[in-house]
């Protein structure tokens, strides 16, 4: 019983960062002009850094990038970010990320991640839904080094591809399923 007594503390202490990172975003309240300047600019490094997803620029039918992410956690975790949704380099709307975790995990990280919709019905997907949770809904490819070395004009013609990018700091594991993405309407 004493193990449990001494992680409540720990417990409460992941509830407040848990707190933090979910409040500390949106009361920043970024402008759109500050997503848009961030976005692009994350999606420039991604190609520079990665010939799949420069592969897919011209193919997609847009692409939605969350250029920071914060992601932290002990025990109880949560992360969040904004992006901007580019459809020929057109700014079409400013979307949130979130999600919560429950777990074994300890740490803290930022990364981005860019989303490739391949298809209008995809895409038309995302703009229907009140709140799009990765994981239903339209299937979602999370490109890693191996994957992105295989892609071919013919092998990426359908479905979300997702390029997770620029992390730094420590925490085990980088998942997108249970992302939950929502529009905003930045100032």
């Amino acid at each position: 019983m004493k193990p449990i007594t001494r992680l409540l503390p720990f417990g409460r202490l992941a509830f407040s960062l848990l707190v933090v990172i979910a409040v500390a975003p949106s009361s920043q309240g970024a402008t759109a002009k500050e997503i848009n300047r961030e976005s692009r600019a994350a999606l420039r490094q991604l190609y520079s850094t990665t010939p799949a997803a420069r592969q897919l620029k011209d193919s997609a039918t847009a692409v939605l990038v969350f250029p920071s992410i914060v992601k932290a956690g002990f025990l109880v975790g949560a992360q969040h970010g904004d992006g901007a949704l580019l459809a020929h380099d057109k700014v079409k709307g400013y979307y949130s990320t979130s999600a919560g975790s429950f777990g074994l995990q300890a740490g803290a990280q930022k990364f981005g991640y860019a989303l490739f919709f391949m298809s209008n019905n995809d895409l038309a997907y995302l703009k229907k839904s009140k709140g799009w949770e990765i994981g239903t809904g339209p299937s979602v490819v999370i490109v890693d080094q191996g994957v992105a070395k295989s892609f071919t004009t013919t092998t990426m013609q359908k479905g979300i591809y997702a390029f997770a990018f620029g992390q730094k700091g420590l925490m085990a594991g980088l998942g997108l399923q249970g992302a939950k993405i929502n529009k905003i309407h930045p100032r």
